[in-house]
């Protein structure tokens, strides 16, 4: 009986290259613009003392500040990357 190979289909999975739709967040312009205002916002709480009348710009109204942009850059890379799939070549999953 003559095996017929021409019929046959390859079952052997092809590398396909693929590409995310969004940059890696360091090489983000969002990433460096965040990364420039948390700064700039910590070196003004530093440089702006706090008067006791409460007045001013310290340390707690800094760190709020930060945290608020830091949620911010997170939820913006969220939503950057909401739309953006990666295919799993993994033949296991």
């Amino acid at each position: 009986m003559a095996s017929n190979t021409d019929n046959r289909t390859d079952n052997r999975t092809r590398h396909r290259t693929t590409t995310t739709e969004t940059k890696p967040a360091f090489k983000t312009t969002e990433l460096v613009a965040y990364v420039v205002v948390a700064l700039g916002v910590l070196i003004a709480s530093a440089m702006v003392d706090q008067s006791e009348d409460g007045q001013g710009f310290g340390a707690d109204k800094a760190w709020l500040y930060v945290t608020i942009l830091t949620v911010g850059y997170m939820v913006s890379r969220g939503l950057a990357k909401a739309g953006s799939y990666e295919r799993d070549n993994d033949h296991r999953s």
